[in-house]
């Protein structure tokens, strides 16, 4: 299917359009307003929930490697998560699976 440049900048325009309103819903509608506590609660989660969802499919199926499971990665991960949750410290954790991942890689 080949699209027109014409389609293209209205599928553009559209997702902006779309991208601002959910933005707006909550700093336009609801930003002096006080959340009920259960949507406060819940909205913490978010971060912790798309962080992985993210990352997740980048260590399991690499595209690197063909989508096939890679022990670097796998390693990486596992020291990222290992320093996070020793340390509580986020850079501290990300820098161990970036050295992790680089050795890794160099070595096998």
């Amino acid at each position: 299917m080949q699209a027109s440049a014409t389609e293209i900048w209205v599928i553009i325009v559209v997702l902006g359009v779309g991208t601002y309103l959910i933005r707006w819903s909550f700093l336009g509608a609801l930003g002096d307003r006080d959340l009920p506590n259960w949507m406060l609660r819940m909205l913490r989660y978010t971060p912790v929930a798309v962080l992985p969802a993210l990352v997740a499919p980048l260590v399991v199926w690499p595209a690197a490697t063909g989508g096939n499971a890679d022990p670097a990665r796998m390693a990486a991960a596992a020291a990222t998560v290992a320093v996070g949750v020793l340390t509580r410290n986020v850079m501290l954790a990300i820098l161990a699976g970036g050295i992790t991942l680089a050795g890794l890689l160099y070595l096998l």
